[in-house]
């Protein structure tokens, strides 16, 4: 599985007023291929600047992004992105949003046979079999946050970004919605970077968790999670160990805020 490594990497913003504002200093950090790494931090501190530096959709002002050794200089088709704003088009069946990751990667409006087959099997993947043909207005937040991780996972990406995807659902459902991309990610074998406000949701799902302090965005704090996979499993919360991990991740969060 590829790595993905930021190198001392520099990313400032031009404020309204003209100001200069640095949202990340000299920021390192290597995603060894095949794990799942969180990112957590206070608002503001470049979380989800850094993964969409990663996706080639902002540019950064210095330092190096590398995939498998060699220097970032846009999008790669081996990396797929899922956006807390899920962004489905209302006027699109289902099956068609989640063309839509092939035919952007594609540049072009047709799918093939087996890229159809593709389609389905990965709606089937994500539990949404039997609902190719509804629109985004007949389904639940949660059923539309599956479309979204679809229409990402159909480009079978190698990377997967995630960009807080379950930051706007009710408890019960993003609970629901953590198992099933534990499962998925079993399946995939996909790395994954991870953004996301929730220490409970960094610990349950990662293999570790990177903690950065206010900006401008730097590493604090990183933390090892060896609870046992599959964590949907058995009650993993409940694990002293996770517990432990919390009271570490907060105070060190706490003390940024």
């Amino acid at each position: 599985m590829p790595e993905l490594e930021f190198v001392n990497v520099r990313k400032s913003y031009k404020s309204p007023t003209g100001e200069n504002l640095l949202a990340l200093a000299d920021f390192s950090l290597k995603v060894d291929g095949g794990r799942f790494v969180s990112v957590v931090g206070p608002s503001g501190c470049g979380k989800t600047t850094l993964l969409r530096m990663a996706a080639g959709l902002v540019p950064w002002d210095g330092g190096e992004i590398r995939l498998d050794g060699d220097q970032l200089t846009g999008p790669s088709p081996k990396m797929s992105m899922v956006f807390q704003a899920i962004g489905l088009m209302p006027w699109k069946s289902v099956q068609s949003n989640v063309a839509l990751g092939i035919q952007l990667q594609a540049h072009r409006r047709n799918l093939t046979a087996q890229e159809t087959d593709l389609v389905g099997a990965t709606l089937a993947m994500v539990g949404l079999k039997g609902f190719e043909h509804y629109y985004p207005y007949q389904l639940s937040g949660g059923m539309q946050q599956r479309v979204g991780l679809a229409r990402a996972l159909v480009r079978q990406p190698e990377i997967l970004l995630m960009d807080e995807p379950f930051g706007a659902l009710d408890a019960q459902t993003r609970a629901v919605l953590q198992d099933e991309l534990l499962s998925l990610w079993g399946r995939v074998k996909s790395t994954v970077l991870f953004i996301t406000h929730d220490l409970d949701e960094a610990i349950y799902l990662s293999d570790l968790v990177v903690i950065m302090g206010r900006r401008p965005g730097r590493i604090k704090q990183v933390l090892e999670v060896k609870l046992p996979h599959p964590r949907y499993s058995y009650d993993a919360r409940a694990e002293a160990g996770f517990a432990h991990l919390r009271s570490i991740a907060w105070q060190s969060i706490k003390e940024e805020l």
